[in-house]
């Protein structure tokens, strides 16, 4: 599959989610009767998106075995069949990239525009629209982001937000970002990031500095999102969510 045009993160440890991640990879751990990352893949489908990269790393194999090429998620009627490609980061890497690594290594099965979801966040309401995709397209920004009300456990937040819609790495109000986001391809290539595309070597990158280096050149755009959102790093915060708190 290429010119997918979304990418659902699921190669991380969970460390935080231990022992519950020790068997079974975060992304599938049970969120409100199915597994966690299914949440954004029925959204993309919903929205319109049924081309979807996974990257994958522990455990990677469950989540290819549960998902398979994609299908009817289970028999949920989205109208359209999901269509999954893989990237196997702890196949060919022995492990994780981290996130701009990882992205950087999808890129030539991706779209030059495409979205980014976490698949260990749960945010049942948010809508992946084309109108977002135009509004994006036409504003000639590399990403964009949407921030959420700080949680307890990042109360000082990642971004701020200005009055004209620009991400901030210094503001009096910062929000956290809720790993939803738009990007375009060229956000991960020279002179932006010096990882080659495919990233044949396996660099492991983070994200949070190439975000700050393109917001401070006016290059990120953002915005609220007030729905219903969960960073679900612990077994705590998995019960209290299943719990209905």
């Amino acid at each position: 599959m290429t010119g997918a045009r979304a990418m659902v993160l699921a190669a991380g440890r969970g460390e935080r989610m231990r022992p519950l991640t020790d068997t079974t990879p975060k992304p599938l751990l049970d969120v409100r009767g199915k597994p966690l990352m299914q949440w954004p893949l029925e959204a993309l489908v919903a929205g319109g998106f049924s081309s979807v990269v996974v990257n994958t790393a522990w455990l990677g194999e469950q989540i290819e075995a549960r998902f398979g090429a994609g299908g009817d998620l289970g028999g949920v009627d989205r109208g359209m069949p999901l269509r999954i490609a893989y990237s196997h980061e702890g196949r060919d890497f022995g492990g994780a990239l981290e996130t701009a690594g990882g992205i950087v290594r999808a890129l030539p099965m991706l779209a030059d525009v495409f979205w980014v979801a976490a698949g260990d966040v749960y945010a049942p309401d948010f809508v992946f629209s084309e109108a977002a995709v135009t509004r994006f397209v036409s504003s000639g920004r590399l990403a964009h982001l949407w921030l959420v009300p700080n949680p307890s456990h990042n109360a000082k937040g990642d971004f701020g937000l200005s009055a004209d819609g620009l991400a901030l790495n210094d503001a009096p109000e910062r929000l956290t970002f809720s790993t939803i986001a738009l990007y375009r391809a060229a956000f991960f290539a020279p002179p932006h990031c010096d990882i080659p595309p495919g990233n044949p070597q396996g660099t492991k990158a983070a994200l949070a500095p190439l975000l700050r280096r393109a917001i401070e050149k006016a290059q990120v755009s953002a915005e609220r999102y007030l729905g219903a959102w969960a960073d679900v790093g612990t077994p705590e915060r998995l019960a209290a969510l299943n719990a209905g708190r």
